[in-house]
């Protein structure tokens, strides 16, 4: 398992590298989210291919992760890379380090790849269990992933219609899922580990794959998730989003508070 896991980690640290040179040109280091989602899809494959656990599963488990990770990498590169200037969360670091920025933005990439490789742990249990049939646990997973994934793109797709009408330019977004949580995008996103979480619990000490949707709601509410994205948007939007703030659910969709 150990040569398999610092096989993995070379090939997404190699990544992370290439992004991070890729972003000088681009001058905007938003490339590194994209990379997170691209990261995790090749683990995801990587281990699928080289593991010797029943051959569906491993299908199973790699295009779970392919599907996730490359479909929120081409949204992200679309949105917010591509044409686009930097986000305000990278624009606040550059000036909050002050100096080194080219360095610390590459200890910051890595440090991402690290964490690809720590987050990738069901894909590696679910990939290496030998059990010659689905257990009920992995079919609930999969259903679960499916409900998530088609929330997680509906709130995007809500949201990209939203920001591209330019009545709304400077206004919060309150429809569709927007409405019932402020990060509707944020939940689906943590239902989807919790899914791969569940795919991988029956395999062989598969509640390590527990601490993939823990550290993952650790960063969204204590990180670089909810945080950083309202601390962005009350710069921008002052009290308009502090009102949203007052009414609407953070995380968990809900009816809204008068």
């Amino acid at each position: 398992m150990i040569p398999l896991i610092a096989t993995g980690g070379a090939a997404v640290a190699l990544l992370m590298l290439l992004l991070w040179l890729i972003h000088f040109p681009l001058r905007n280091a938003a490339i590194v989210d994209a990379g997170w989602a691209a990261g995790l899809a090749q683990l995801g494959c990587l281990y699928a291919a080289m593991s010797d656990g029943w051959a569906p599963r491993r299908i199973l488990i790699a295009a779970m992760a392919a599907i996730w990770g490359l479909r929120l990498a081409i949204y992200l590169i679309v949105t917010r890379v591509i044409g686009h200037p930097e986000e305000g969360r990278y624009v606040q670091l550059r000036k909050d380090w002050g100096t080194h920025i080219a360095l610390k933005f590459l200890l910051f990439f890595e440090f991402q790849a690290l964490v690809c490789v720590v987050l990738s742990a069901p894909f590696l249990l679910a990939a290496r269990n030998i059990a010659p049939a689905f257990s009920a646990l992995e079919i609930a997973g999969a259903g679960l992933w499916l409900v998530a994934m088609t929330g997680e793109a509906a709130a995007d797709l809500q949201l990209n219609a939203f920001k591209a009408n330019s009545a709304n330019r400077g206004k919060t977004c309150r429809t569709g899922l927007w409405r019932y949580s402020r990060h509707p995008n944020y939940f689906f996103e943590w239902l989807i580990w919790v899914a791969f979480a569940l795919v991988a619990l029956p395999a062989q000490a598969g509640f390590a794959g527990l601490i993939s949707p823990a550290l993952i709601l650790f960063f969204l509410f204590k990180v670089s998730g909810i945080p950083a994205t309202e601390a962005q948007a009350l710069r921008s939007r002052g009290d308009e989003y502090q009102r949203y703030r007052e009414t609407t659910s953070a995380f968990v969709p809900w009816f809204p508070r008068r």
